[in-house]
């Protein structure tokens, strides 16, 4: 065997051995171990009070009562409360009317940063650095409280509407400076070939810039959805019409107030279908959304926040 095909041989067993960086010491097994153990605390704190809401929204109403209150371990299962809930009441028209919001409001608040983020990453663009410096600005100094925020959507006549809830939370600086610092990434000789070949700024978007920018859209897409899902505040303020609130405000009628879904029967809260097991069951459906989405968009959450936010 020649020397050179020993020093590949050498070269490529140190790089199958190095997996941590040369400066960082060799971890211990006390060190490993004592990770292990806090992993497993977080993830036990996370998953348990979860598992006792999806387990007291299954128990049936003999469990319940028997125990007193939450449930650990179902002895029966009841889909009773879920039936109920969407069954065509006031929940099951909150959570379509979240999620029309929640979809709407993600894109349109995707197309807006895009545009800007875009917009702002081509350093010869028109009023390239005001721009950027008012949008800096807003990160560090709020001029709108509560009382001119409430004043502005009642003079707009945008009261008891959703668009209250979508246009005060539609654009988010922080995630077109990270959009921004992502496109300024993109290789310019890829935009100059395309400009060249007689590509225009929107084709240059559509077919080169947002392809190579997945990572980056999908984590700024589920940043916005969960913003737009979660958001409690502004329908507690500017939605005054009891049929128009969305799933956060009547989980809030139900868990803390106590009161019963409007269309619901009158067997919630009987010895048929516990309050408990359909207040914990609205608190499922809320969960579900999130839990669905954040696998799929959790490949791309450290590549894209990483390469949008740290290289600018």
């Amino acid at each position: 065997m020649s020397d050179a095909s020993v020093l590949v041989d050498d070269d490529e067993e140190t790089k199958g051995k190095r997996t941590r960086p040369s400066w960082e010491e060799p971890p211990t097994q006390i060190g490993l171990a004592a990770k292990g153990v806090i992993l497993a605390i977080a993830l036990l704190a996370i998953l348990f009070p979860l598992w006792i809401v999806v387990a007291t929204s299954l128990s049936d109403a003999e469990t319940i009562s028997r125990t007193g209150g939450l449930v650990i371990i179902p002895d029966g299962i009841s889909l009773d409360a879920y039936r109920e809930l969407l069954s065509g009441g006031q929940v099951a028209n909150a959570m379509w009317i979240s999620v029309c919001i929640t979809v709407i409001g993600t894109l349109f608040s995707m197309t807006t940063s895009v545009l800007a983020a875009y917009g702002l990453s081509r350093m010869n663009s028109l009023w390239h650095r005001p721009l950027l410096m008012t949008l800096l600005l807003t990160m560090f100094f709020g001029g709108a409280g509560l009382i001119p925020s409430y004043l502005l959507i009642q003079t707009l006549g945008l009261m008891n509407s959703y668009a209250a809830i979508i246009l005060p939370m539609a654009v988010n600086v922080f995630n077109i400076l990270v959009l921004r610092a992502f496109f300024m990434n993109i290789g310019t000789e890829l935009i100059d070939s395309a400009r060249i070949d007689g590509a225009g700024e929107f084709r240059i978007l559509w077919q080169i810039v947002l392809p190579l920018s997945r990572a980056v859209l999908a984590v700024i897409a589920l940043f916005y959805a969960v913003g737009y899902w979660g958001n409690y505040f502004a329908a507690f303020i500017y939605i005054t019409d009891q049929e128009k609130l969305p799933l956060q405000n009547v989980l809030q009628q139900i868990v803390v107030k106590g009161e019963r879904p409007m269309g619901m029967s009158a067997a919630i809260g009987t010895g048929q279908i516990p309050s408990l097991a359909v207040q914990t069951a609205v608190m499922v459906l809320a969960l579900i959304p999130v839990a669905v989405l954040s696998p799929f968009v959790q490949k791309h959450f450290k590549k894209g926040m990483l390469i949008g936010a740290v290289k600018g």
